[in-house]
């Protein structure tokens, strides 16, 4: 089984990035592919610019890794309530594939947020929960890591006893369900 896993940030440092990066540390026999937004910088979406100079090959590049993958781990970074800009306009490039049948390709799809606040991105995960099914990800877990610096330590590990038991709880669950 192939997993791809990204932080839904374009931040050199992001919490969410560690977060996701931990999350797969539990998939030992699996192959895993870790992307970084910034290796998929596009021009600011927009209709004029589709219409001049049609589809950015990184477009279809991310597009790809997602058809090639099994399962999907994502962890949202968020700003003003809502998606990171990095994030929104891959999406938004995507999204106008041609004949593409679903932007996330039906995917099992594990979404997490973390924020440094106690809130632990709640806004972004709830806003995710609602409409990535819409745009084909089958949302299976959801999991959330408030207070990231409280909870997480420089070991790349959750240091908070009940969060990291949350968050093996629902691997767990996701290793009985899809690694049949």
């Amino acid at each position: 089984m192939k997993i791809l896993a990204f932080a839904g940030s374009n931040s050199s440092a992001s919490i969410n990035k560690k977060l996701v990066t931990h999350a797969t540390t539990f998939f030992k026999d699996q192959s895993i592919e870790i992307l970084d937004l910034n290796d998929y910088e596009m021009p600011l979406f927009s209709v004029d610019k589709l219409a001049k100079n049609g589809l950015p090959q990184l477009a279809l590049d991310f597009a790809k890794k997602i058809d090639e993958s099994h399962l999907l781990f994502i962890s949202l970074a968020e700003n003003n309530g809502a998606y990171t800009t990095a994030f929104k306009n891959i999406f938004d490039w995507i999204s106008v594939i041609p004949e593409r049948k679903a932007f996330w390709g039906d995917k099992p799809t594990f979404v997490m947020a973390t924020s440094p606040g106690p809130r632990g991105g709640a806004s972004v995960l709830n806003l995710a929960k609602t409409t990535l099914p819409y745009y084909g990800a089958k949302v299976i877990e959801t999991f959330s890591l408030p207070s990231f610096y409280e909870n997480f330590n420089a070991e790349n590990r959750i240091v908070n006893a009940e969060f990291e038991a949350e968050l093996i709880a629902k691997i767990e669950k996701i290793k009985v369900d899809f690694l049949k």
